[in-house]
C-alpha cells in the first residue's frame, strides 16, 4: 500500500470563468497530521468541497488509498473512511451530547433511520458513546443539552461524532476557529490526541496551532500551491511570507 492516503492530480475548478483550484497535486502522506493554510480566498474551502464531491472538479482527479474517487458521490466518499468536520459547529443543538454521538454510531451498524427502534436496543451504543466522550473531555456533560454548551465544547462534540464514524482520514476545516486562547490549547490537544491510528487533512488559520500540529504544510495562494514542506521550512520561504505581510494568521 501507498505511503499516500490521498492524492490529487492537475485538480481544478472554474467558476464561471474564475478559476478558484488551479492544477492542485496534493499528496497526503498515511498517519500524518497536513495542514492547508493560505490567504482569505486563497481556496483551502474549495479544496476541501472537492476532495469530499460537495462541488465536482472542473478537471484533474482525486486518489484515495490508490483508487480514483473523482466521479464518487459525498456519501460514497464518507463509506471510504473520508469524514469531514465544518468551520460552523455541525450538532444538534436540542439534542444531548450522548445523543448526538449516539446518532452518529447508528450509521455504522446500518440503523441510522430506524428512529422507531426501542430505546433498548440502542442501548448497546452507550458503552462506546461514553468512550467517546471520555475520550474528547466531555463525560461530565453527556447529559447536558448541546445548545447551552461552551462554544469550545461544542466544537469537541463535533470531533466525537467524526471520531464515532470510525474515519481513516478526517478532514477538519478551522476547528479552532473563533476560540479564545484556553479553547484553543484545548482542541489543539485534542487534534493531537485523536491523530494517532489515522490520518489528518487541516484547514487552519491558526499558525501556531499548524506549527504546533503539522507534519507538513501546503501554502494555497489564489487557487494554486505556493509552498509545501515543513513549518519550519515554509514559514521562511520568501513568498510564503509576501503572501502573509503584516498578518500573523492566515
Amino acid at each position: 500500500m501507498s505511503d499516500h492516503i490521498l492524492e490529487t492530480k492537475n485538480l481544478s475548478k472554474e467558476f464561471k470563468g474564475f478559476t478558484a483550484v488551479s492544477a492542485v497535486n496534493l499528496q497526503i502522506r498515511r498517519g500524518h497530521i497536513h495542514a492547508l493554510i493560505g490567504p482569505n480566498g486563497a481556496g483551502k474551502t474549495t479544496v476541501f468541497n472537492l476532495l469530499t464531491k460537495f462541488i465536482t472538479p472542473t478537471s484533474g482527479s482525486i486518489h484515495y488509498n490508490g483508487t480514483d474517487i473523482t466521479g464518487e458521490k459525498s456519501a460514497d466518499i464518507a463509506l471510504r473512511g473520508i469524514v469531514r468536520s465544518f468551520q460552523i459547529s455541525a450538532v444538534f443543538p436540542n439534542l444531548t451530547p450522548r445523543e448526538n454521538v449516539r446518532l452518529a454510531l447508528q450509521r455504522p451498524l446500518g440503523i441510522s433511520y430506524h428512529f422507531w427502534k426501542s430505546d433498548v436496543i440502542l442501548q448497546q451504543l452507550n458503552g462506546r458513546v461514553m468512550e467517546l466522550l471520555e475520550d474528547v473531555g466531555l463525560a461530565d456533560y453527556a447529559d447536558e443539552i448541546t445548545g447551552e454548551l461552551a462554544y469550545g465544547r461544542k466544537r469537541a462534540l463535533e470531533i466525537a461524532t467524526t471520531l464515532a464514524l470510525d474515519p481513516e482520514l478526517m478532514l477538519l476545516d478551522e476547528p479552532t476557529q473563533g476560540m479564545g486562547v484556553e479553547d484553543v490549547d484545548k482542541i489543539t490537544a485534542l487534534v493531537k490526541k485523536v491523530s494517532a491510528n489515522r490520518t489528518i487533512l487541516m484547514v487552519e488559520h491558526n499558525l501556531k496551532v499548524v506549527a504546533t500540529l503539522a507534519d507538513r504544510i501546503t501554502v494555497l495562494q489564489r487557487g494554486a500551491i505556493l509552498a509545501e514542506g515543513p513549518y519550519a521550512e515554509v514559514s521562511q520561504d520568501p513568498l510564503v511570507l509576501e503572501a502573509y505581510m503584516g498578518s500573523t494568521h492566515a
